[in-house]
């Protein structure tokens, strides 16, 4: 797929978006705190071929080769935030059948997104999303913290995202290592996702336990679905691409058909 720049209410953000497919779904590709489009690898193009969908992939502001952010600091609901920044690039590229495929943060800006602007959206993937704050995710921020400070980590983020690394990794922990951010939670939200959902997490996600995929499927209104991965841990589409393509493949289609 080809990419390229685009405005989005002031904000530069830069896309991939293969739109080959008429009156075809676009899957939409959320990344994670620390990703961006190229470390998606091919996962979306093989989901899109595979269903015969269109397919969209971005960096978020201050993220890979989109814009830079104009500060580290981050108000509590920067991820309704995004998600109210999403809906405006899908305005702006006339998309009004997306199915929102989000790793991490980005699983958590699909299940906002989803419950926001329900009419635009058909379906939602989340992988290791998170609805509220845990110990065990701090946790993995600290620890993500000390290896940006004792490792060449911040030098092997500057392939995917150029000097914009130390400004987007103290956005990162400085917000979820914050007290005002320990209270964060999106539940009110989940009872507004009425499209079909597909919640997979690796049973070792060292950033999240098992109740963010339970009580989220516990509080939607639509249809929704689990797979838990055993012995994967907080990268199922990268530590087992296949088996995730897999499952993803046969939700989709069975909502197609539906």
């Amino acid at each position: 797929m080809e990419g390229r720049s685009i405005d989005v209410k002031g904000n530069k953000l830069y896309i991939e978006y293969e739109n080959a497919f008429e009156n075809k779904p676009t899957i939409v590709f959320l990344h994670d705190s620390l990703g961006c489009t190229q470390l998606w690898r091919d996962f979306p193009a093989k989901l899109g071929s595979a269903l015969a969908c269109n397919v969209l992939v971005y960096d978020r502001l201050g993220y890979g080769k989109s814009g830079v952010m104009t500060t580290h600091e981050r108000a509590v609901n920067y991820m309704e935030l995004e998600a109210d920044l999403l809906n405006d690039l899908l305005c702006t590229l006339n998309v009004q059948d997306a199915v929102l495929f989000g790793h991490s943060d980005g699983g958590t800006i699909a299940l906002i997104a989803a419950s926001k602007y329900q009419e635009n959206i058909q379906a939602v993937m989340c992988e290791a999303g998170h609805i509220f704050v845990e110990d065990i995710t701090v946790k993995g921020v600290r620890d993500a913290l000390e290896a940006y400070n004792t490792t060449n980590l911040g030098e092997r983020l500057q392939k995917y995202h150029g000097d914009k690394v130390e400004m987007l990794f103290r956005a990162w922990t400085e917000i979820w290592l914050s007290e005002k951010f320990r209270n964060w939670n999106i539940e009110y939200l989940l009872k507004d996702i009425t499209c079909p959902l597909l919640f997979i997490q690796g049973e070792n996600d060292e950033y999240g336990t098992l109740d963010q995929l339970e009580k989220t499927l516990a509080q939607v209104s639509g249809i929704s679905e689990q797979y838990i991965i055993p012995e994967i841990g907080h990268t199922p589409h990268k530590e087992v691409p296949e088996l995730v393509l897999k499952r993803s493949i046969e939700f989709l289609q069975r909502q197609f058909n539906s």
